[in-house]
């Protein structure tokens, strides 16, 4: 059984004003194998953001089934998403989303004061994540003295601090420069090879080339995927590329 299994999604959004309906989803479907490495691609307006949204239970969709470990977090009650997002996901934004008021460590110990848990058990699962994560000198700091590089190294270890069944990441290079998205690609692919499985929505080619497969969402449904395989991040990079110029110059679906 796939830990993730997307069956059928649709989503429409009726506008305030008109009563208009704005089709962003129209048949998703799709599986995430437990350790997977997967990334979602697509131009702006595709619907990869609402998807990502669903997934994450922030929205709901208009139709479908999302099966996270056989549960349908769909049906889930109101009461009980919050529990369910901070024991279940892991969340790496774009903008970190780290809170200035707090030090590193308390921002990356925030989904486990909210579950309850006690101090030493915190820092018992903290220090091999820091450790593995080069942000163990930062811990002490606030967000606003340390780098774009530190602050996106925090958010992932908030991210896995609660050992998610899934991590989700939202343009999770879009604010580093070159230097910090390689290394935040390396420690995404030292992530995964331990384990840990992720999904990322992402605009660059760079980052999607590091995943193992990569879906692209045309219309508001999967258009194609690619299979990393046997093939180097380079050669992934380029297949990615001439895909993304099919989806731009309105080819026809690939076979």
């Amino acid at each position: 059984m796939p830990l993730l299994d997307v069956k059928n999604i649709k989503k429409i959004y009726t506008t305030r004003f008109g009563g208009n309906q704005v089709k962003a989803l129209s048949n998703v479907s799709f599986s995430v194998e437990e350790g997977e490495y997967v990334a979602i691609m697509g131009e702006s307006g595709s619907g990869k953001t609402t998807l990502l949204n669903i997934l994450a239970s922030l929205d709901k969709p208009t139709s479908g089934e999302v099966l996270l470990n056989g549960k349908n977090i769909v049906s889930i009650k109101e009461s009980e998403i919050s529990k369910f997002r901070r024991n279940s996901l892991g969340f790496v934004f774009q903008d970190f989303n780290l809170l200035d008021t707090f030090c590193v460590k308390d921002n990356i110990f925030l989904p486990l004061v909210l579950s309850g848990k006690g101090y030493k058990e915190m820092n018992q699962w903290l220090n091999p994540i820091a450790k593995k994560l080069g942000i163990e000198d930062i811990l002490e700091k606030y967000p606003y003295e340390i780098s774009g590089g530190q602050k996106q190294r925090a958010a992932v270890a908030r991210a896995l601090i609660t050992n998610p069944e899934l991590v989700l990441a939202d343009e999770p290079t879009g604010a580093l420069d070159s230097k910090a998205t390689e290394h935040l690609l390396k420690l995404f692919s030292d992530i995964n090879n331990d384990g840990q499985t992720i999904l990322m929505v992402t605009h660059s080619v760079r980052a999607a080339s590091h995943a193992g497969r990569v879906l692209f969402i045309k219309d508001g449904e999967v258009f194609h995927q690619l299979y990393k395989g046997n093939h180097s991040n380079e050669e992934l990079y380029q297949k990615i590329s001439d895909t993304l110029t099919v989806l731009a110059t309105g080819g026809e679906k690939f076979e």
